[in-house]
């Protein structure tokens, strides 16, 4: 198991939620990418409302129903791991907006495996 405490790089991915990657969701591809790169975890968050470089509003209410709804999806891990894993990031949003965030990772536990 992965230990991370302490000075951690989270890097936060804005992406639309139709985005694909070779007939494939791009958040799929990405998450898949940091498991494979044994990155710590990858969370992906859909929105409900948002706008981007487009200056398209895409929202959920009923009235105005959007197919493309914003999708956040957050890595936390070393520097070194994270700066590593950023030319894949390069290759798969074409359209979007990669961040960069020092943190503190105060704890990091997995679930137990059953016996």
């Amino acid at each position: 198991m992965t230990r991370l405490t302490g000075r951690a790089l989270r890097v936060t991915i804005f992406i639309g939620e139709t985005d694909l990657w070779h007939h494939r969701p791009v958040y799929t591809e990405i998450v898949h990418r940091a498991h494979a790169a044994g990155l710590a975890g990858a969370s992906v968050f859909r929105g409900i409302e948002g706008f981007g470089a487009s200056s398209l509003i895409h929202t959920q209410r009923l009235l105005s129903l959007s197919e493309d709804l914003p999708v956040a999806i957050v890595i936390v891990d070393s520097e070194p791991l994270i700066r590593e894993f950023l030319p894949q990031l390069d290759e798969l949003v074409t359209e979007g907006l990669v961040i960069l965030d020092d943190c503190e990772v105060i704890r990091y536990a997995g679930r137990e495996k059953a016996k």
